[in-house]
């Protein structure tokens, strides 16, 4: 461990295993000059690695600090969706204060005022670990305004030392990723191929998509990296220019990552098999790879591919602007941030429609096509008094999803089941607020009203809130969902049919037997705050919220952790 003093005011990931006395850190090429890693067995890498990137390492470096009385921080690689109370829930880019990471699956960390569980599969620990209340200064990318705690006033040398170890988990990281791409690569799909008995051409890929492009793409990007790295004083390598040369090839981690869901379920109805499971068993073990399944080195180039922008923003918040690679790394970091958040879009749609598939499961006499045919977002929900020509009221249930609305009727004795009453295309209307009052085209006397008027024809729809801040939120709803519609289609953002068809049929599966109520609604529902000392006691989650959506992203679920965090407790006082 670092000594405490000036320059040792924060401390790294790194200082656990690499940093010496005179803040100097030991360095082992594991690449050649030609960019070459075929030489290297995982043994030798870990021997130049920190042990944190080893198996299990992580974990431990971890538990040592927390023990030690440090603040650990990690930021969230993509978002977590969850409708559990348990779980904490975050968006990409947040910071997490760990408390607690005694489970290698799921650990306890706070997120603003909330603690709860969270799977640690969804972030990366910073590497430069300082003092909790900085994690907000600055703007996105980790520039700073002056003060007297920001990065300007910091030590020269403390700072150099902070860019040197963001760049060198960079290194190493990238070496240990590439390792991992050969394993898959050489340990799996060539000895797949060799069974022709077992695999076709269309699972082969439906299970590994292009992740021998990603290999080879990876390898020349490293190469470039080597050549940018200054092992003497690595706060002097200028990377940022890789980044920037490559930034079209990332491109290929879309495809990638747009086909794991399906490699997921493939791979998922294989092992229920035990001959795959031996086969694969056995492929780990004759390439002489790490305890890890395959199904978690697939998830390795999603997370990849995620926790680059949060890299170099970490980097830019320790590169002055008079360095030479400041705005190289500046441009990489936005460059990065598209790919991710165009990625991380695409896994929130996909858990958006396996919850959709629940909800429209769970509602009574649907009729017409699917909600998956059409729409992929739950934008708004709420109740509105929908008022015709006549005068006649009718209370409903209102579901604003991308592309059109749909019209619930609850029922009179169970509140919790609800009964289709229609749908209205968006796509055909427009929105018109209108002002308390009598109504000159309907000659009604209307209060927190606003209309839905078709483009096309004659059809319109009159909706009544019951308070003015209820269509607001409405109106601006109404608005929301046509920026979606408008960004999904300048992004290009599909869902495939097979994709929605999986969803729905999953839905039905285990909708099958139960009966009918509101709760497959994707509505969250109302916050409930646990006790604080009740938080403590809370076991691992139970339920897998994104169980179809990058399910190899969700950790298994382990038993209580009750008797373990009870021993931490202070005792009672007599």
């Amino acid at each position: 461990m670092v000594a405490r003093g000036e320059i040792a005011r924060f401390w790294s990931l790194e200082s656990l295993h690499m940093v010496s006395s005179d803040g100097g850190t030991e360095s082992s090429a594991l690449v050649d000059d030609n960019g070459s890693e075929e030489d290297y067995s995982y043994e030798d890498l870990c021997q130049g690695n920190p042990r944190y990137l080893q198996p299990g390492g992580e974990q431990l470096a971890i538990n040592e600090l927390i023990g030690d009385g440090s603040v650990v921080c990690a930021e969230a690689l993509w978002d977590h969706v969850t409708m559990d109370d348990q779980e904490l829930g975050f968006k990409a880019g947040d910071v997490i204060q760990v408390l607690e990471a005694s489970n290698k699956d799921w650990w306890w960390g706070r997120n603003e005022d909330k603690e709860a569980w969270f799977p640690a599969s969804f972030v990366r620990l910073r590497v430069n670990q300082e003092e909790l209340s900085e994690k907000s200064s600055g703007t996105p990318g980790g520039e700073q305004e002056e003060g007297p705690g920001t990065d300007r006033h910091r030590h020269p040398e403390s700072k150099q030392q902070m860019r040197a170890n963001v760049i060198q988990e960079i290194m190493n990281t990238e070496r240990v990723y590439i390792k991992h791409l050969k394993d898959i690569c050489e340990g799996y799909i060539r000895q797949c191929r060799k069974h022709t008995g077992m695999f076709t051409v269309a699972q082969l890929a439906t299970i590994f998509g292009n992740i021998e492009d990603i290999y080879k793409f990876q390898r020349k990007f490293l190469k470039d990296l080597e050549k940018q790295y200054n092992k003497e004083e690595p706060h002097l390598s200028e990377i940022g220019s890789c980044f920037l040369q490559h930034q079209e090839g990332f491109g290929i981690y879309s495809e990638y990552c747009n086909n794991h869901p399906g490699a997921c379920a493939e791979l998922s109805g294989l092992m229920k098999q035990s001959r795959y499971r031996h086969f694969f068993e056995a492929c780990r073990l004759l390439q002489q790879m790490i305890d890890i399944a395959l199904d978690g080195f697939l998830l390795t180039p999603v997370q990849k591919i995620c926790k680059y922008p949060l890299q170099l923003a970490e980097l830019l918040k320790y590169t002055t602007q008079e360095h030479s690679d400041h705005s190289n790394i500046k441009a990489a970091y936005e460059a990065m941030k598209n790919v991710a958040c165009l990625i991380n879009e695409r896994k929130r749609k996909l858990e958006s429609i396996d919850k959709i598939a629940r909800w429209q499961v769970s509602i009574v006499g649907w009729e017409g096509q699917d909600i998956l045919d059409r729409s992929s977002e739950l934008i708004h929900s709420g109740e509105l008094t929908r008022i015709s020509r006549q005068g006649r009221s009718q209370q409903r249930t209102f579901f604003l999803f991308d592309h059109q609305l749909v019209s619930c009727k609850k029922d009179l004795l169970r509140r919790d089941m609800l009964y289709y009453r229609g749908r209205v295309d968006m796509d055909d209307m427009e929105v018109v607020d209108l002002e308390d009052g009598r109504d000159k085209d309907w000659n009604l006397s209307l209060k927190n009203a606003f209309k839905l008027v078709s483009r096309t024809s004659e059809e319109a729809h009159v909706f009544c809130a019951r308070k003015q801040e209820d269509k607001a939120r409405w109106l601006q709803a109404c608005a929301d969902e046509r920026t979606r519609v408008r960004e999904d289609h300048e992004m290009g953002m599909e869902i495939s049919e097979n994709q929605k068809k999986l969803a729905m049929l999953n839905a039905q599966k285990a909708g099958h037997g139960k009966s009918k109520g509101y709760g497959g609604c994707p509505v969250s529902p109302p916050h409930q705050t646990l006790h604080p000392l009740h938080q403590c006691h809370v076991t691992v989650p139970t339920s897998v919220p994104q169980q179809q959506v990058f399910a190899l992203a969700e950790p298994k679920r382990k038993p209580s952790l009750f008797w373990h965090t009870f021993n931490k407790l202070t005792p009672f006082k007599k």
